[in-house]
C-alpha cells in the first residue's frame, strides 16, 4: 500500500502518530501540489487530507486509478466530493476533532489589537519603549456572527473577561442566544453597529458568502476592529480594505485566505503592506496546535490500520 499525506506545510506529521506500523510506502508532501496533484498521486492507494487545504472534487478522485481510501482530518470535510468517491468504490473516513482552538486564537487577536501589541513590540524592538495605551477587554462589547460550537465557546471566553456579547446570523434564534447566554441583534447591520469587536464564526457557503460588506463595516462605531478566524470568503475582502482606509474597522485580525498558502503577489500581503499594525495576518492557525496534530494524525493512522484489516471506521457519507 502506498500512501500519500498533503500538505504537511509545517514539515510536522512525521513525528505526530505511529506511521510505522501501517507496514506501508509513505510519503509527506510539504508543498502544495497544484496543478501537478493528479500526476502525483497516480501511483497511491490512500490519499490522507488536512482539512480544506486540498479540494478534492469527482475530477481528481476519478483520475486516480489506484485510490481506495481517503482520510481527511476533521469529521466532515466540505471539499471533498463523498459522492463521486463513493460511485468509484473509494472509502472516505474522517477523524475526531478538538473544540478549542479556534476559540483560543481568537481571543489571542483580539488582545493583540486591543492591546497594540504589534506596534508596542515593534517600537521596543527599534529601540524606543511604550506608545499609545491600549484599550481594555473588559466592558468592551462583542459582536458574534455565528454562534454555533466556536461561536459558543468565544461568547464563554470573552465573557471570563467582562465582555458585552450579543450575536447574529441568518438563522440564529432567540432561543439560542439564551441558551447561551448572550443578546440577540435583529440584523448583521444592528450588530455590527453595537460591537467594538466583530467576530466571524459561520460557515461558508453560496448563501453566506461576502456577507459581511461595506453596510457592516460603516455600521462600526469608532476604534472597532473585525476578526474573522472562520472562512475567508465570509468577508468582503475589498470592502474590508476600503473600510479599513476609512477607519471602519479601524483594526482587523484576518487567519483564514482565499488561497492557501498566500502566493508573492496576493493582494492580502500588499494589504499588509499598506495598513501595517492595523492588519493583523496569521497564517491560518486557528485549528493549528500541537494536542490537535497529534488527534488529527493518530486518528489517521487508525483509519488508515482499520481499513486495511476491512473494518473502516468514522465513514463520512
Amino acid at each position: 500500500m502506498k500512501i500519500a499525506v498533503l500538505d504537511d506545510w509545517a514539515k510536522a506529521a512525521p513525528a505526530m502518530a505511529d506511521w510505522a506500523g501501517l507496514a506501508a510506502e509513505i510519503r509527506f508532501f510539504d508543498q502544495p501540489l497544484g496543478e501537478g496533484l493528479i500526476e502525483a498521486l497516480q501511483d497511491f492507494d490512500v490519499v490522507c487530507l488536512m482539512r480544506e487545504r486540498t479540494p478534492f472534487p469527482a475530477s481528481f478522485i476519478q483520475a486516480l486509478p489506484r485510490l481506495r481510501l481517503i482520510v481527511t482530518t476533521g469529521p466532515r470535510n466540505l471539499s471533498i466530493d463523498v459522492a463521486a468517491a463513493k460511485a468509484q468504490g473509494v472509502t472516505v473516513c474522517g477523524t475526531r476533532s478538538r473544540k478549542t482552538t479556534t476559540s483560543e486564537l481568537t481571543l489571542a487577536l483580539m488582545l493583540m489589537l486591543a492591546r497594540r501589541l504589534p506596534q508596542e513590540t515593534g517600537l521596543l524592538a527599534s529601540g524606543g519603549w511604550q506608545g499609545a495605551p491600549g484599550r481594555d477587554l473588559a466592558s468592551l462589547r462583542l459582536g458574534l456572527v455565528g454562534l454555533g460550537n466556536v461561536g459558543a465557546q468565544v461568547a464563554a471566553l470573552a465573557k471570563a473577561f467582562g465582555m458585552e456579547v450579543a450575536a447574529w446570523s441568518p438563522n440564529l434564534t432567540q432561543e439560542r442566544c439564551d441558551a447561551i447566554g448572550v443578546g440577540f441583534a435583529g440584523s448583521l447591520t444592528d450588530l455590527a453597529a453595537a460591537s467594538d469587536v466583530l467576530s466571524v464564526h459561520m460557515v461558508l457557503s453560496e448563501t453566506t458568502r461576502g456577507l459581511i460588506g461595506a453596510e457592516a463595516f460603516a455600521a462600526l462605531p469608532e476604534e472597532a476592529m473585525v476578526l474573522n478566524t472562520s472562512r475567508a470568503g465570509l468577508i468582503d475582502r475589498d470592502a474590508l480594505f476600503e473600510g479599513l482606509r476609512e477607519g471602519r474597522p479601524a483594526q482587523a485580525a484576518i487567519d483564514v485566505f482565499e488561497e492557501e498558502p498566500l502566493s508573492a503577489d496576493d493582494p492580502w500581503r500588499a494589504a499588509a503592506r499598506e495598513f501595517g499594525p492595523k492588519l493583523l495576518l496569521t497564517p491560518h492557525l486557528g485549528y493549528v496546535t500541537e494536542a490537535t496534530w497529534r488527534l488529527f494524525y493518530q486518528d489517521t493512522v487508525e483509519a488508515i490500520a482499520a481499513f486495511q484489516q476491512g473494518t473502516p471506521v468514522r465513514t463520512l457519507t
